[in-house]
């Protein structure tokens, strides 16, 4: 299919392109973090971006300010704070209703969650919040530009984000240069990482949830879709941990998540993004996240892992939740329910993007997505969605005779 694009987007939401006073994800950078990637990518910042270049000189300055003090004020309160609740992590790929998972299991006042805030500015949240958060919440849009949902520095963000802003290495970083070669990407299982890599991203990673320890030391939720391939390290840090595993019809989240690249492309990146090769990283992303998940998945020990398809969450989100608090025995169901049904009844008039996507297209997912098909129960769908293709196809030919 080469480069062409062979989606059709339909109701995609408005961003803030160009706008380089706005932030970005990597405005909570230090500078320690900064210039390191400037010169991985030898400072090839686009010239439409310079602008937000010269804005992350000032940005990752006052980060490493504010990362001073707290290291010099909290430091050794953080390194001393236990972990008590082991974590509970969200699988599933991008686009497969995570963001929604993590909504309402952060509902419950006996979880905690890494928000916003403390994503943006992982190196000094604990300190800094009470000064910066308010001074900069206007800095923030409303909605996400890649599907319309509430957006503020109190919603709960993936923890990548944060790994990013404090050094750790991520196949998150393309985003920041999107036309060079895509960086890091053994870091997406971490299996082929090397191990001083790898004891880098733990030690980052459990330093970071020691900082939203201290604020509240509750258990943690944490979704980031990265995470489904990484299960094996993560009982190696957290072997009670808990894991949910969402998946969803992929022949909405293969477009969906063109979107979403394309968009963090354009609104993260220092380059205007070319896209040159997004549809063939995505397809083969899935199936190096999934080939590793599979042969991971039998390490969680029974009680610790229950499974959910997202049209079976959006249809009865209670029953749902009810089945997942059992097969992950957090109990309290009942105390978390009307907190549940309250947030489930504002939700009510979201409108989810829609997507058309060419039959050539739907073949290849069927195709190259096969293994997801067949495990997950989309076999079905994707048989219907080609008799329908036919029959499209020979409706319009009978109108062209």
């Amino acid at each position: 299919m080469g480069n062409q694009p062979a989606t059709t987007i339909v109701a995609s939401s408005g961003g803030y392109k160009d706008r380089p006073w706005l932030f970005r994800f990597w405005n909570g950078m230090p500078l320690s973090v900064w210039i390191p990637l400037m010169i991985r990518n030898r400072f090839q910042v686009g010239p439409r971006r310079i602008g937000m270049a010269f804005l992350m000189v000032f940005s990752c300055t006052i980060n490493s300010v504010f990362a001073l003090l707290q290291s010099l004020f909290l430091g050794q309160r953080i390194a001393r704070t236990p972990i008590e609740h082991q974590p509970v992590f969200i699988l599933g790929h991008w686009r497969t209703g995570t963001t929604l998972l993590h909504e309402l299991l952060v509902l419950d006042s006996r979880h905690t969650y890494a928000d916003n805030y403390a994503c943006f500015a992982p190196a000094h949240f604990v300190f800094s919040r009470p000064v910066l958060a308010p001074l900069f919440r206007h800095l923030v849009p409303n909605r996400r530009p890649v599907d319309n949902m509430a957006l503020s520095w109190d919603r709960p963000q993936e923890d990548e984000f944060a790994l990013c802003n404090l050094g750790a290495r991520s196949p998150y970083l393309t985003m920041a240069f999107p036309n060079r070669p895509p960086p890091d990407q053994e870091y997406l299982t971490l299996q082929n990482a090397p191990p001083a890599g790898v004891g880098h991203w733990k030690r980052t990673f459990l330093w970071f949830l020691k900082c939203v320890t201290v604020r509240q030391p509750k258990r943690i939720v944490l979704k980031s879709p990265a995470h489904t391939c990484r299960v094996k390290v993560l009982l190696e840090m957290f072997p009670d941990a808990r894991f949910v595993h969402i998946v969803r019809d992929p022949f909405v989240v293969f477009p969906s998540t063109i979107n979403l690249w394309k968009r963090l492309y354009k609104d993260e990146g220092f380059q205007t993004p070319r896209y040159e090769g997004l549809e063939e990283h995505v397809f083969d992303t899935l199936v190096r996240m999934y080939e590793v998940f599979e042969r991971d998945r039998g390490l969680i020990p029974r009680g610790r892992f229950c499974e959910v398809r997202y049209e079976d969450l959006v249809a009865d989100p209670i029953a749902q939740m009810r089945r997942i608090y059992e097969e992950l025995e957090l109990g309290g169901f009942e105390e978390v329910r009307p907190a549940l049904q309250k947030h489930m009844e504002g939700q009510a008039d979201y409108q989810r993007n829609r997507y058309e996507i060419a039959p050539e297209l739907r073949e290849e997912i069927a195709r190259r997505w096969s293994g997801y098909i067949a495990k997950y129960g989309y076999a079905a769908d994707a048989e219907t969605r080609r008799h329908g293709d036919a029959e499209k196809e020979e409706g319009r030919h009978g109108e062209g005779r």
